[in-house]
């Protein structure tokens, strides 16, 4: 069983900066993707960022030259830095883990973590 847990969220000021971690645990061979999603209260759950085993990225639009996602591979562990926070990023942030098991491939989320952006 493989479980990404994330740390890192809480409340800030409009303008400030977080930084979000996940670790994926458990018997996994390798992390294939790890990415970040958030979802705002009535709101549908989308991408923020997400990394690759060569290195690419991929961001949200509304994220761009605010946010960057890194990962330590050894460690099975991905970094979210969140500068210039604004109160619509907002959300409670979910990591997701694409990773190899003996099972085979398959995706795993964390339990969330919540933001708080004041105005």
């Amino acid at each position: 069983q493989v479980q990404p847990v994330e740390s890192g969220g809480g409340l800030v000021e409009s303008g400030g900066s977080l930084r979000l971690s996940c670790r994926a645990s458990g018997n996994i061979f390798s992390t294939n993707a790890m990415g970040w999603y958030r979802q705002a209260p009535g709101k549908q759950r989308e991408l923020v960022a997400r990394i690759v085993i060569g290195g690419s990225t991929d961001y949200a639009d509304s994220v761009k030259g605010r946010f960057t996602i890194s990962r330590d591979s050894a460690a099975n562990t991905a970094y979210l830095q969140m500068n210039s926070l604004k109160p619509e990023d907002t959300a409670t942030y979910y990591c997701c883990v694409i990773g190899l098991t003996p099972r085979g491939l398959s995706d795993y989320w964390g339990q969330g973590t919540q933001v708080t952006v004041s105005s």
